[in-house]
């Protein structure tokens, strides 16, 4: 571990776990994620455009203008945005020399679930709408965005329409809670306080059932599933949500591969720029969304 992500997870200990453990409404909770963003570390050159239906176009370099990466972002369903993303995407767009196409989903206060699934859905059709084939795209999100993203990619395998790949940070695939290591990790974890995740929920789901596959991927089919790679830490309360939802796509017949670190912070590719963790990582996500399309232009 460098010392870059010693002083991190130090740093995370001691302010922000203490801090999500105090927030107390989703919006205050979206003004801080918001505010935290603006430390991260942007590519030069980072090029945005928002689009109609919410989508946000980020580009960093050279991209080949054919092919596309569709992201969700994380944040619990009650905060961050395309925007709150855009240095970790634009570094991911230039590693893979792929353009990414971030969605701005509802969150939870804007409107009840389903409709972030259904956001999703509506984003897939829309770039089908502009021309590309299911091949021309690779599918990606971190936390509820990586769940979200693996929830799509069910409703797609079903429809015999699946991605070329999926990659996810950290995914949240279990809002029923039944991971073991939100219990084991409570106290390892050094940004996620266990105890909000089961209030957190309840209020995404509020009364919907928690294993319904459009919320839950860990309880979802997945048909002919295209090659996914997920990254997770041993540390992290949701470690079962990474760990299982693998074992899960390889019962299903699926191409998983898997990257854990044994000490990183829950979606520690946010940090690229500032730990040596977190730029790597992110490289092997480009790296395999390099390999899905090559994959898929043979």
């Amino acid at each position: 571990m460098s010392w870059q992500l010693q002083l991190l997870n130090a740093q995370l200990r001691l302010f922000t776990r203490p801090r999500i453990g105090r927030t107390r409404t989703p919006e205050e909770a979206q003004k801080s994620v918001e505010l935290s963003s603006k430390l991260a570390i942007a590519p030069p050159y980072l090029r945005i455009l928002e689009r109609a239906g919410g989508l946000y176009w980020i580009c960093c370099g050279s991209c080949r203008p054919d092919r596309v990466v569709l992201y969700f972002h994380g944040g619990g369903f009650i905060s961050g945005s395309p925007l709150t993303h855009s240095a970790m995407l634009g570094a991911l767009s230039c590693d893979a020399g792929i353009e990414v196409c971030a969605l701005r989903y509802p969150l939870t206060q804007e409107a009840p679930f389903p409709a972030q699934i259904d956001a999703a859905m509506s984003a897939w059709e829309r770039l089908r709408h502009l021309g590309y084939k299911p091949e021309d795209i690779v599918l990606g999100g971190d936390s509820a965005g990586g769940g979200l993203a693996l929830c799509l990619l069910s409703q797609l395998c079903q429809r015999g329409e699946a991605p070329s790949g999926v990659f996810t940070f950290s995914p949240w695939t279990d809002l029923a809670l039944t991971g073991e290591s939100l219990t084991e990790n409570a106290q390892q974890d050094p940004i996620l306080p266990p105890e909000r995740i089961h209030e957190l929920a309840e209020i995404v789901l509020d009364g919907a059932d928690p294993c319904d596959p459009r919320a839950s991927a860990l309880y979802a089919a997945f048909p002919d599933c295209p090659p996914v790679w997920i990254a997770w830490s041993e540390t992290e309360i949701l470690r079962d949500d990474g760990a299982r939802m693998a074992t899960r796509l390889r019962d299903e017949g699926a191409d998983v591969q898997t990257e854990v670190h044994s000490s990183a912070p829950h979606v520690w590719p946010l940090f690229q720029g500032w730990v040596p963790e977190g730029t790597e990582t992110l490289k092997h996500a480009a790296q395999f969304v390099q390999e899905s399309f090559a994959e898929n232009s043979r």
